[in-house]
């Protein structure tokens, strides 16, 4: 049996070497060998970086298009991935959950990425600094991508979300990716990058992938390239430490195992947080780095909660991943079965549902699987092993807690987590546990009856939320919507004039240079250039204005209404227009009214009211061409606009984005 290919520096590679034996974790029949023998890491960077070039030239919305694309492409072959998803154990559902979840998470980043970032090549942070009294000296942050590649290593439980949810953020950020799955389902990996490279929807250097070892691919990593880890706290900590890593100063993100648990509040509802716990002890046979691994509940509610849990783990039915009633298929293999039995066996306590040699199995051999029943264990929490020995498979321990103070300090005993749930009705006990949690978590869910129906579960990382966790759970964080583009990204202070920012960010910065000639609402996307400019005005704002205003709109607040009181006010000293009036007036001063480019404004952002406009102000608004964002596959674009309220005096009364739709082509 020939191993597996690897794809690198553009072409596939064949192993001269057999490699070592994959087999099936529900027959034990061998189904594929893993080597890298032969594979040039060096290469392979090197080929990566250069090809990055050709991704970074894309804005973050053509590449956000690209990755949707592909998630439409391996929705066509879904079923395929299910078939081979069924030789590592898992079920329907299971499967679903890794080929659908790392499929959903394509399409939440292409989202994303069209709705959260703009169509440029780098990403400008937060607003402009004023670093200088006279204006002409000023700075902000710009973020553009790192020019190496995106080293990740997955592990063996969801070889295609996995891959997926580290490439999604990497991609759209400009970085290529470099793919290493575990060997145990590196068949499956495999098979998802083949049909990615088949498809040719991303630019070539996108991807590559190495099946097999690792070999000196550390030693060759610079300082521009990041490595995305998922897997046990051992082995990250030994990648961590690598010696190219901390000379270099490599990125390293780490998404390791933890000691997850779930605290039943005293009012908790006893019947969602079974449910809960068993599902998290069954998915993916219980492998899955967010599983519940510590099961907390009040001392006086155990013996309600045994029987709750015992009542659902009998109706599991454990078995071949497609016969009919299977709940739960094998571990990914017999090596991993033993790890977990030994670990059982180190974490000691009363076994309380399950047999730790033996199973009922549907449609299939129980010996030449990796079988095994599910274990529920009652453990004292004061003892050390239930914080420090992880079973990573279908088991879990139940544990009493006296107090919410004492659920909180055992849970941290764990030193770190993914993620923990509360299962409470009552906001108070919810608030002190998490408070408590948090600083040990990455994710908290709190579970009641009103988000019960909704919930996608304590074990479910989803692509707009961050994924990891401080301590044993790797320090680091995936995911988290934006967030995890940007960790692909360096962020560099610029510092300069107004127009040197201007010209090199493609964002407007107060200060710099305005046109004004045509009225801008005039130029289409193609004629239009930041900073053209509007200026209009004066008018006056009359007491009729305020008045009429506020019987109009009904908005009859004193200040408005009011002169005593509004006299008496500290901030007003008399009666002041409606900060809505102001905006109001301000659009009736900038409107070109005659049809033309703009097709619609569709909102108005960082809104701020800075001084108060009394009967008798005279207003001015001046307009300017912030940011231009050309949407794909569309005839308009977005145009944020810089808006400034003045009064007589040259005082700022309010400030504001305007969105605007414009046409790209004049009509």
């Amino acid at each position: 049996m020939t191993a597996l290919r690897s794809y690198v520096s553009g072409a596939w590679h064949t192993p001269p070497d057999e490699g070592a034996p994959v087999h099936d974790a529900v027959t034990g029949e061998q189904i594929a060998r893993v080597s890298s023998t032969g594979v040039d890491f060096a290469a392979a960077l090197a080929y990566g970086r250069r090809q990055g070039a050709e991704l970074r030239r894309l804005t973050f919305h053509q590449r956000a298009a690209l990755l949707k694309a592909l998630g439409s492409h391996l929705r066509e072959h879904r079923d395929e991935l299910y078939a081979l998803e069924a030789r590592a154990g898992a079920t329907k559902g299971d499967a679903w959950i890794d080929v659908d979840g790392g499929i959903g998470t394509l399409l939440s980043y292409s989202s994303k990425g069209r709705r959260e970032l703009p169509n440029a090549d780098t990403l400008v942070e937060g607003e402009p600094e004023v670093l200088g009294r006279g204006g002409t000296f000023a700075g902000r942050h710009l973020l553009t991508p790192l020019r190496g590649v995106a080293v990740q290593i997955n592990a063996f439980n969801f070889p295609v979300w996995g891959p997926l949810e580290k490439l999604a953020p990497a991609f759209v950020a400009g970085v290529p990716s470099l793919i290493k799955p575990a060997s145990q389902t590196a068949y499956l990996t495999a098979r998802l990058v083949e049909l990615i490279v088949e498809s040719g929807i991303l630019p070539e250097g996108s991807v590559q992938l190495v099946c097999g070892d690792v070999g000196d691919l550390f030693e060759h990593l610079t300082e521009q390239d990041l490595v995305g880890f998922t897997g046990s706290a051992s082995t990250a900590r030994r990648l961590r430490t690598h010696p190219a890593v901390v000379e270099r100063a490599v990125r390293f993100n780490a998404e390791a195992d933890s000691l997850n648990c779930s605290i039943l509040g005293p009012d908790g509802d006893v019947d969602l947080y079974a449910a809960q716990l068993v599902t998290e002890m069954t998915a993916k046979a219980g492998q899955k780095c967010t599983a519940i691994r510590r099961a907390f509940v009040p001392r006086e509610r155990l013996a309600e909660v045994t029987e709750a849990v015992r009542a659902r783990l009998e109706q599991v039915v454990v078995g071949a991943p497609l016969a009919e009633g299977v709940t739960m298929g094998p571990l990914v293999s017999l090596r991993q079965r033993e790890e977990v039995r030994a670990a059982v066996k180190a974490l000691g306590g009363e076994l309380l549902f399950g047999d730790l040699d033996q199973v009922r199995v549907v449609g299939a051999d129980a010996q030449a699987g990796a079988f095994m029943s599910p274990i529920l264990l009652a453990g004292d929490p004061d003892r050390a092993e239930p914080h420090e020995i992880e079973a990573f498979g279908p088991v879990s321990m139940l544990m009493p807690y006296g107090s919410a103070e004492q659920a909180v300090d055992y849970a941290a005993r764990g030193r770190g987590s993914l993620v923990g749930s509360i299962v409470t009705e009552d906001p108070g006990f919810a608030r002190e546990v998490v408070l408590g949690l948090a600083p040990w978590h990455g994710r908290l869910l709190v579970l009641d009856r009103t988000d019960a129906k909704e919930s996608t579960g304590h074990g479910s990382p989803l692509p707009m939320l961050v994924h990891g966790g401080p301590g044993r759970a790797g320090g680091g964080e995936e995911l988290g919507g934006v967030r995890a583009v940007k960790h692909h990204m360096q962020r560099t202070a610029l510092q300069g004039s107004p127009d040197v920012l201007t010209a090199v960010t493609g964002v407007w910065t107060p200060g710099a240079s305005r046109s004004e000639d045509v009225h801008p609402f005039r130029k289409s996307l193609a004629e239009l250039r930041i900073g053209d400019t509007v200026t209009a005005g004066p008018r006056r704002v009359t007491d009729e204005d305020v008045a009429h205003f506020a019987e109009f709109t009904g908005d009859t607040f004193y200040a408005h209404t009011d002169e005593a009181a509004a006299a008496a006010n500290p901030l007003f000293g008399g009666i002041v227009a409606h900060g809505y009036l102001v905006v109001s007036f301000a659009a009736g001063l900038f409107v070109a009214p005659e049809p033309g480019p703009v097709l619609a404004n569709y909102g108005l952002e960082n809104l701020r009211f800075l001084t108060p406009v009394k009967p008798g102000d005279e207003l001015t608004v001046t307009l300017t061409a912030k940011q231009i964002s050309p949407r794909e596959n569309a005839d308009y674009g977005e145009v944020r606009w810089d808006t400034d309220v003045t009064n007589q005096n040259g005082e700022s009364v309010a400030k504001y984005d305007v969105l605007t739709l414009v046409a790209k082509e004049a009509r």
